[in-house]
């Protein structure tokens, strides 16, 4: 279990295969959070900040009986383009760490297998692999819209 439980937090943590959510968010010149290069349907702010909605849902999911999560789709996507000032930006930057390491302390302390009692089958294993792969496929668009501005490594 162990093992399971360090390859859980390095895949949720530093992508492994991929580019991390913090390497992909990192230097972005405030000015292109919010672009929407060629027809595009989101910017960088409504990827990153989605990331943030949809992970926090599920740690609230796995944490609390009594949470109710946003309805989908309208409240898991915010619907300006980019963030109000760089406060913001950063708040919602510092959310997603916070919010990923109190999640993988919950994969490091319960049984990933156990079904979460208020649910319907799922499991912290379950949710820590929709977690990943959630933050890496959009973290993957992130990389491409930087690319396109210009912005990318």
């Amino acid at each position: 279990m162990e093992l399971l439980t360090e390859e859980l937090r390095k895949l949720l943590i530093s992508g492994g295969a991929h580019v991390s959510i913090k390497d992909a968010t990192a230097d972005i010149p405030f000015a292109l959070l919010g672009e929407k290069p060629y027809g595009l349907p989101y910017s960088i702010w409504q990827l990153v900040e989605h990331i943030r909605i949809a992970q926090w849902d599920m740690l609230e999911f796995s944490k609390d009986g009594n949470h109710k999560s946003p309805k989908w789709p309208d409240e898991y996507w915010p619907k300006e383009n980019s963030p109000a000032d760089k406060n913001t930006w950063d708040k919602t930057l510092k959310q997603i760490a916070d919010d990923l390491n109190e999640f993988i302390e919950l994969v490091e302390q319960c049984d990933l297998y156990e079904p979460i009692p208020h649910g319907n089958g799922q499991s912290i294993l379950r949710e820590a692999l929709q977690i990943a792969d959630h933050t890496a496929y959009h973290t993957a668009e992130i990389i491409v819209i930087r690319r396109l501005l210009g912005a990318w490594r």
